[in-house]
C-alpha cells in the first residue's frame, strides 16, 4: 500500500469519521408520550421524530432512517405489532431496534409475542426513560 502523506503515522493519527446522531422515532398514539420521549431523547443528543400511528410510523421509516423505532402497542388502526411484522419483512439484517412499550399488555406472554414479531426490547408504559436511555446508550459508544 502507498500512504497518501496526510497522516503522519499509524491509525491513531487518522480522524475519526463524523458520526450522525443516533435516529429515534417514537409512535404512540399518546401526544404526550410520543412528546415526552422525543423532547427527552432529543435533550440527550438524539436525532428524533414523533408520529401518533402506525401508519405514519411506517411511512416514516423510509424517510426519516431510523436507527431505532419505539412502538407503542396499542393504536387505532394499526397496532405495534402490526407495524413490528411490517418492519421486519422490509428491512435487511441492519434493520433498526424495535422496542415495544405498553401499559396494556404487560404479561410474560405479551413480552413473548413482541419478541416473536421482532421486537428487541419491551418496556412497560409509563416508560422511565432511564430505561430507554439504558437501551439506546450501547448503540451510541464505539471504540476511540
Amino acid at each position: 500500500m502507498v500512504a497518501s502523506g496526510l497522516h503522519s503515522s499509524g491509525d491513531s493519527s487518522r480522524p475519526s469519521p463524523a458520526r450522525r446522531p443516533l435516529r429515534v422515532l417514537v409512535a404512540d398514539d399518546e401526544r404526550d408520550t410520543v412528546l415526552m420521549l422525543t423532547a427527552i431523547l432529543r435533550d440527550e443528543g438524539y436525532e428524533t421524530e414523533g408520529v401518533y400511528n402506525g401508519r405514519d410510523a411506517l411511512a416514516a421509516t423510509s424517510g426519516f432512517d431510523p436507527d431505532v423505532v419505539v412502538v407503542d402497542i396499542v393504536m387505532p388502526g394499526m397496532s405495534g405489532w402490526e407495524v413490528a411484522r411490517a418492519l421486519r419483512g422490509e428491512t435487511s439484517a441492519e434493520r433498526p431496534l424495535l422496542i415495544a412499550i405498553s401499559g396494556q399488555y404487560t404479561k410474560a406472554s405479551d413480552r413473548f409475542l413482541a419478541e416473536s414479531v421482532g421486537f428487541d426490547h419491551f418496556l412497560q408504559k409509563p416508560c422511565d426513560p432511564g430505561e430507554l436511555l439504558a437501551l439506546l446508550k450501547p448503540l451510541t459508544t464505539h471504540g476511540s
